[in-house]
């Protein structure tokens, strides 16, 4: 998974993606550029570089690899999420896969420190309470609200 950031108007922003909605997995789900490794992958960075191109057409090369967050599990999937943070141009012309992606949302740090909170959701008919990030409409959550918490905890703000 790659954690896209930018810095506009002297502040930090992440990119992000909404799933489509009529996706078997995390359908309309808000969440970083990224999927499995293929074969053809020689590492996991391949992998969130291949899929960033692949979901919003952000070229390899155009991604300057700041480093890694802590590998994260997903709770409904089972997976272990690898996610790696790179910096990228702002004012990106985003090309979205049609299969996968429905939009590419910009927030910026700040708003997103803003919108933390502590939430009770229903997922599958099953209440929980967890963190979320609320920016306007977009609610985050998750293993993206957890990547997220560490990405912030480890950029400084001010």
């Amino acid at each position: 998974m790659l954690v896209p950031l930018y810095v506009a108007d002297g502040e930090l922003h992440a990119v992000f993606t909404r799933r489509r909605g009529d996706l078997r997995r995390h359908a309309g789900e808000i969440s970083f550029p990224g999927g499995r490794q293929d074969r053809e992958d020689p590492d996991l960075v391949a992998t969130a570089l291949r899929e960033a191109h692949e979901e919003i057409g952000l070229r390899p090369e155009d991604v300057a690899l700041l480093g890694a967050l802590t590998p994260t599990p997903t709770i409904a999937t089972n997976y272990a999420v690898h996610p790696y943070v790179g910096l990228v141009e702002p004012g990106q012309e985003w090309t979205l896969s049609p299969r996968e992606v429905d939009s590419v949302l910009e927030l910026s740090l700040g708003d997103l420190r803003a919108g933390f909170d502590r939430r009770r959701l229903v997922r599958r008919g099953v209440p929980f309470r967890t963190e979320v990030y609320v920016v306007g409409e977009q609610l985050i959550w998750g293993a993206t609200a957890r990547i997220l918490g560490e990405l912030l905890r480890r950029v400084p703000h001010g």
